[in-house]
């Protein structure tokens, strides 16, 4: 299931970052994949472990907790502080599949990538090309999102960032451990959810409404990894 979803970030928010990255001293982008990553990835970096990094990526992690959408959608167990990279001058990321473990920062533990997520800094106006195309069952997306939306796809499909040809192109990325490991039944509960939410907001707590929301949770509680 890929989801867009809109204005995670204030305009006000957006401007606060893009200020302090504006300022910051960014390394090759190559630094932070593997062996099959590098041989494809032409981007500029954050240091992952940088200050600000971990100070920006609190932003963003401060906005998700209070969005309502992601959680239904990726029901996180771990998300890992947010990166934060830059595209410019033809700096592109050739196709390829993100690793399958990622170690948190600071001896935390790792987590499972089970869903990634690009959350857009620069507006589609600001750039030409830079597009996150994902490569799925369904066939090819192309995603430029305004800023302050953010894509939510899952970790197991192939993607790249078409090369930038003006100006250029600022995200955070980050990947999310869900509590739902298979993409099926986190996008059947998701789908649940949202039907019971319109139902809700049409005819209040019926007991058909109950009912359906009686069988998300024990899904919930059959398949959640907690």
């Amino acid at each position: 299931m890929m989801l867009h979803i809109p204005e995670v970030l204030s305009a006000d928010q957006v401007r606060h970052i893009r200020v302090e990255l504006d300022r910051a001293d960014w390394v090759d982008g190559r630094a932070t994949v593997g062996d099959q990553g590098a041989r494809v990835k032409r981007n500029r970096q954050l240091p992952e472990h940088s200050p600000l990094s971990f100070k920006l990526g609190e932003i963003i992690l401060e906005a998700l907790k209070k969005n309502p959408l992601f959680f239904a959608a990726a029901l996180p167990k771990k998300t890992m502080p947010p990166l934060f990279n830059s595209y410019e001058g033809g700096e592109h990321y050739g196709l390829h599949v993100d690793d399958s473990v990622r170690h948190l920062p600071n001896a935390a533990g790792s987590i499972r990538t089970d869903l990634s997520t690009t959350l857009f800094l620069s507006g589609p106006e600001e750039y030409d090309g830079g597009e996150l195309v994902v490569v799925d069952t369904y066939g090819t997306h192309e995603v430029k999102l305004p800023a302050g939306d953010l894509i939510l796809y899952p970790s197991t499909s192939l993607h790249r960032v078409e090369p930038v040809t003006r100006g250029a192109r600022v995200c955070a990325f980050f990947w999310s451990q869900s509590m739902i490991r298979d993409d099926w039944k986190r996008s059947m509960l998701f789908e649940l959810d949202q039907n019971i939410s319109s139902l809700r907001a049409k005819i209040g707590d019926s007991d058909e409404v109950l009912g359906l929301t009686g069988h998300y949770h024990n899904l919930l509680r059959q398949w959640a990894e907690v």
